[in-house]
């Protein structure tokens, strides 16, 4: 009875876990080919980090990682995840694939490859392995390095619905019989090749196609010539990035009745010439994106027919017309609208219902005009992000938009809006991150008592003519990163809240009425990177106003009225790129410390009363030069493999990507901007009392633009290693005490657009009137009496006839070319003293020739007066005194 009795249940137990056991488990046959492929991805598979090559720790194979088998008894592998099973990054490159080892798998419906940097098929293997997987439906191979040669192997894969060859090494235009024959195929995905020429006209066989991705290639040729109005069970089509030439009007599209997504972003779009303004597509698109370029005319009537879209981005393609309220009256599910960069005008109309879904917003940069709309709160309640940028509105911010609670961006910048800051923003959009009312004609003080946006990184005023001073509510953005308040009328003192503001970054106060000194703790976050003070009234000192700026990288305190000298401590700040300290009242010499500063790329000192010698260990570079000699040079420390770049996307008006730099070069002071401060470099020294030689070690400063050394007190020659200045345009050297001739080898120096070394003393011939210094006018000579040639109108020294004068040939005039008077007095007069004294020795110490002395004064005395009596009329009172003999 106790047999029977535990005997069952121990059976029934026996039997679930030889069920469970044989559930994970596959055929033999197909697990040594899995350990076969484990062993081909990997010369090592122990020391690989994939999960693919923990295969084989067990026998229950259906469990391995990327493996899945059938759910029937027979337990075959129906799918094989290899992606990334090689290290991509790893020094093994690239291999071949021996495509036989998946022959056992003769139910295998999917199998991805991605990602494994193969180059093909072994030769002789890798066509009839593929061929004969004639269940397969999913293969994906993207991200690898296969060539034109894989289509061919791929027609026989007659069961295949999905293919994915993007991200591969197929290029030109290319026959795609093979793809065309797969007369199932649904999802074709070939982006990111270099496929050229025109769509293959085969593309029309394949009428189950569902979705297809032909982005980032260069294929060419006008959509309407093509066959994609043939593919009538398209739903996704992805054009992006081609040279194709794209209809405003979507004509070829609209036999497209099952098509939703529609990209072709990076094409041309043209003004339609087709009759189909009458014609009503049948397609309803939800996702539309035509970032292009071209000129698309007026805005597409297709779309008016468009009742469920939700993004829609037809940026940068010139279109006019009035702006399309109709578009938001039309499409209630609308998410996204971006209009950008076209010539829209009228005003800006509002649907008669609210848009609950939209959530971004950007007509930017179009000459819509009016004011905006007072109801745009209520109209768009869940906006996220507002951009009405570089348009022509006025009138006032419409209070209405602080209903939009969710409001993260809000850009109004480059309009006419005037009136006060509504104080309503602030208290109802609690969610603000970006601010931007930028270049239009706010006025009053930012004086909110209710600051409270605790999510806010970018508070960009600039431009405006708001007055008082810079609020104390403000110090209650903790998150804040960027402060622009430029170019208004601020008045009062930087406040001392600033410096501990632990997430500020970048910060422009500059063009504003701020008096007093900088506060102690200006740094005390020490996230400070870029500070602009200029063109204020700010004084005092600078020493010590700086301490733990480490992460500083520009700095521009110019035209303000600094005093005392500039602090040793700016030697610690090794991240300085821009350092502008001109038009200020700054005394002492230049510290030493700036030559520690090797990431330097501007250095403006001008209009000081700076004293003592140039550095000669001054080296200021472009960061675009420092960029390029590190890749030439890469460090011994350098990080190992180098991982793809991706491109992080430029804040919304980043203000440090827009921010001007004034800057004196070609004898103008211009502003600099943009990308062109990564590839420029130079000096201003000028307008001080700097003494002594121009350094020869300037000369090997091959990367800067700008050199102006004018107005100052230096002596000494033009050092010949100037020649070295290839990249220089601009070299001022004016109203200095330099001496010598003009280096002849400045002829090399084939950039140079400005040159002055007027009111100098140099001397000798001018550069010849050969290449650069052929555009040179006497301005750049004058105020040189001893130098000679054109474009001068004196002539070359040679040629003037010796003074028969004699020279006195001292090393130092025949160097100079004149004569130091001051010295001359000095040795005239002592050299006259010691001959009279050597006179008077003598006479003293020889009797004989004293008397022989005195005895021809006695005698020139009488010749004198007889000489005198015999031609002059001399009155005979005065005869009777006779000289004695």
């Amino acid at each position: 009875m106790g047999f029977n009795r535990f005997s069952l249940p121990a059976v029934a137990v026996i039997m679930m876990i030889n069920a469970m056991l044989l559930s994970q488990g596959c055929l033999e046959e197909e697990r040594i080919a899995l350990l076969h492929i484990k062993t081909s991805f990997g010369d090592h598979p122990n020391d690989n980090s994939s999960p693919s090559f923990s295969w084989g720790k067990d026998a229950l194979c259906c469990s391995w990682y990327g493996v899945t088998c059938s759910n029937s008894t027979t337990r075959r592998v129906i799918e094989i995840d290899l992606f990334f099973a090689r290290d991509w990054y790893s020094s093994k490159g690239d291999w071949y694939l021996n495509a036989s080892i998946f022959l056992p798998f003769q139910e295998l419906k999917v199998l991805d490859l991605g990602a494994n940097r193969i180059a093909g098929c072994v030769a002789n293997e890798g066509s009839e392995g593929p061929s004969r997987l004639n269940k397969l439906e999913t293969l994906d191979f993207r991200n690898n390095h296969f060539n034109n040669s894989i289509l061919s192997s791929l027609k026989e894969l007659s069961s295949l619905k999905y293919l994915n060859l993007g991200g591969n090494q197929l290029q030109g235009s290319i026959n795609m019989k093979g793809l065309c024959e797969l007369k199932h195929l649904q999802v074709l995905d070939i982006s990111y090749n270099n496929l050229t020429g025109s769509l293959p006209s085969c593309f029309s066989n394949l009428t189950n196609l569902q979705a297809l991705d032909i982005s980032f290639n260069h294929f060419t040729g006008n959509i309407s010539l093509s066959s994609i109005g043939s593919l009538t069970s398209i739903q996704d089509l992805m054009l992006s990035h081609n040279h194709f030439q794209i209809p405003i009007s979507l004509g070829p599209f609209f036999n497209l009745s099952k098509l939703k997504y529609l990209y072709g972003d990076r094409n041309e779009i043209y003004e339609s010439t087709e009759l189909v303004h009458n014609l009503i597509p049948r397609f309803q698109l939800q996702w539309l994106s035509l970032k292009c370029t071209g000129s698309g005319g007026t805005f597409p009537k297709s779309l008016y027919y468009q009742h469920d879209l939700h993004f829609v981005d037809l940026s940068h393609i010139k279109m006019t017309g009035e702006f399309p309220s109709w578009l938001l009256q039309n499409n209630t599910k609308l998410e996204k609208l971006y209009l950008v960069n076209n010539s829209l005008s009228g005003s800006f109309q509002l649907a008669n219902h609210s848009l609950v879904r939209l959530s971004h917003l950007d007509i930017s940069r179009n000459h819509i005009h009016n004011q905006i709309p007072t109801e745009i709160g209520a109209c768009f309640p869940r906006l996220v992000f507002l951009n009405l940028s570089r348009n022509d509105f006025d009138g006032s911010i419409p209070s209405s938009i602080s209903n939009m609670s969710l409001l993260k961006v809000l850009d109004l910048s480059n309009n006419s809006l005037s009136g006060n800051i509504p104080e309503q923003l602030v208290e109802g959009c609690l969610s603000l991150e970006v601010i931007m009312l930028s270049n239009n004609n706010f006025k009053g003080q930012l004086f909110w008592k209710n600051f409270n946006l605790t999510y806010l990184t970018e508070l960009i005023l600039r431009g405006n003519q708001l007055t008082g001073i810079l609020p104390n509510s403000l110090s209650n953005c903790y998150a804040l990163e960027a402060l622009d308040v430029s170019l208004n009328n601020l008045s009062g003192k930087i406040p001392r809240w600033i410096g501990y503001m632990s997430s500020l970054q970048y910060l422009d106060l500059s063009e504003n009425n701020l008096y007093g000194s900088l506060p102690s703790s200006f740094c005390s976050s020490r996230m400070m990177t870029e500070v602009y003070l200029s063109k204020n009234k700010l004084e005092g000192s600078l020493i010590d106003a700086f301490d733990g700026c480490l992460s500083l990288n520009r700095l521009d305190l110019s035209h303000n009225y600094f005093r005392g000298k500039i602090p040793e401590s700016i030697g610690s700040l090794f991240q300085l790129s821009f350092l502008l300290l001109g038009y200020n009242n700054l005394v002492g010499e230049i510290p030493s410390q700036l030559c520690k500063l090797e990431k330097l790329s501007l250095i403006d000192l001008s209009h000081n009363n700076l004293c003592g010698h140039i550095l000669p260990c001054l080296q200021p570079s472009s960061k675009w030069y420092r960029e390029r000699e590190a890749s030439i040079n890469p460090s011994d420390s350098a990080p190992g493999p180098i991982m793809p770049f991706a491109a992080a996307p430029i804040p919304l008006g980043d203000p440090s990507v827009n921010k001007a730099f004034e800057f004196t070069t070609k004898s103008r002071s211009y502003s600099f901007k943009g990308i062109i401060l990564t590839y420029f470099s130079g000096i201003d020294l000028s307008c001080n009392n700097l003494t002594g030689e121009i350094p020869f070690e300037l000369g090997y400063l091959s990367n800067i633009q700008v050199l102006n050394l004018s107005h100052n007190s230096l002596t000494g020659p033009i050092p010949s290693t100037f020649s070295n200045l290839k990249e220089i345009e601009s070299m001022d050297l004016s109203y200095n005490n330099l001496n010598g001739e003009i280096p002849h080898q400045l002829l090399n120096l084939n950039f140079l657009s400005a040159f002055s070394v007027a009111y100098n003393n140099l001397s000798g011939k001018t550069p010849e009137m050969v290449g650069q210094f052929s555009t040179f006018n006497k301005s750049s000579y004058e105020g040189n009496p001893l130098l000679c040639g054109p474009p001068l109108t004196n002539n070359y020294i040679g040629e003037i006839s010796p003074s028969p004068l004699p020279r006195y040939k001292t090393d130092q005039n025949e160097e100079n070319g004149f004569i130091d008077m001051e010295a001359f007095y000095v040795t005239f007069s002592v050299a006259y003293i010691m001959v009279l004294l050597a006179i008077g020795a003598i006479l003293y110490i020889n009797p004989y020739w004293r008397r022989a002395w005195f005895y021809f004064i006695g005698k020139s005395i009488n010749n004198c007066y007889y000489y005198l009596v015999d031609n002059l009329l001399v009155p005979a009172k005065f005869r009777r005194f006779q000289p004695c003999v």
